[in-house]
């Protein structure tokens, strides 16, 4: 596993990260002794970035990650988790309020078992809760030691803009990371997001890089979706499927699956800082390792543009 600098930080993370939205989804997630087993692969292939959530599982993701933290050092990992949507039912559970910021952040840590977060996101912009206001409450956190450093998740590009010049003038540490859908089908964010990101020192990162199934080739033009498929209606129209078509043959051309394009896409992308890859199951993660291993070239990455 080769490591890269997060944006404008000093901080290395592995190319790929691994996401644990799945762990104690019951309906189609794993269960802790899976993800157990998923982590243990994760770290065996050199992997050292993790990726949660509070919301995910509403909380269990968290609480399984801490339950194994303490089977390994804290220092081998890279643990980021994020706040903004509802953790329960109270007016100011959700939002970036100065409240819900520090009230998550403390929840994270309680869930964690850890006594800091590595890189802590805001989920999403909250349209009510003066930016200001947010930055100063992650700011504080950051002084107190309880995360290191700070991202924003689903931000437009204004929005990384503006958030980047408020820290600048109000001396604030600023953001390091952003994080985005951002796929060979989904590639909305090259538009203005990651030239945004670029411009103020952001490294970005990239979820769902498989498109929930759509870039691994189980999904097919004339073909019904497979039993239990979670995609429909627009994900599956006719002009994404045939893409699909031509990126698999640009695949196997050169002796690789659609899976291993997909992943080696993203991690050749210099902006991309690592890619948030998910697994129900140990030999996902790897596939997607030995996918992250193959390195496109910069012609290669151009003519896949094309496509």
């Amino acid at each position: 596993m080769k490591y890269r600098f997060l944006g404008k930080s000093g901080l290395l993370v592995s190319r790929l990260a691994l996401g644990t939205m799945t762990f104690g989804a019951t309906d189609w997630g794993c269960d802790e002794q899976e993800a157990r087993a998923i982590l243990r692969r994760f770290l065996d292939k050199g992997g050292n970035h993790l990726d949660t959530a509070d919301v995910y599982a509403a909380g269990k993701a968290e609480e399984i990650l801490g339950r194994f933290l303490p089977e390994i050092r804290r220092e081998e990992v890279i643990i980021a988790s994020k706040c903004y949507f509802p953790m329960g039912t109270l007016p100011n559970a959700y939002g970036l309020s100065r409240k819900h910021v520090m009230d998550s952040c403390e929840a994270s840590l309680r869930r964690l078992g850890t006594d800091y977060i590595d890189l802590y996101y805001l989920h999403g912009p909250d349209p009510i809760s003066p930016l200001e206001e947010t930055l100063r409450a992650l700011d504080d956190l950051l002084r107190q030691g309880k995360i290191r450093y700070l991202g924003c998740s689903n931000f437009f590009g204004w929005q990384i803009a503006k958030a980047c010049g408020i820290a600048a003038r109000m001396g604030f540490e600023s953001l390091v990371a952003g994080q985005y859908l951002y796929n060979l089908i989904h590639r909305e964010p090259e538009r203005e997001i990651v030239p945004a990101a670029v411009d103020h020192g952001l490294g970005i990162l990239c979820y769902s890089p498989l498109g929930g199934g759509l870039l691994t080739g189980k999904y097919r033009r004339g073909q019904p979706a497979p039993e239990g498929s979670r995609l429909a209606g627009r994900e599956l129209e006719e002009e994404r499927l045939a893409r699909v078509e031509r990126l698999e043959r640009f695949a196997a051309e050169r002796g690789h699956t659609l899976l291993e394009l997909a992943i080696s896409a993203l991690v050749s992308t210099p902006e991309i800082g690592s890619v948030i890859a998910g697994a129900t199951r140990p030999e996902q993660v790897r596939a997607n390792a030995a996918a992250a291993g193959w390195r496109l070239s910069a012609e290669e990455l151009v003519a896949l543009a094309a496509l």
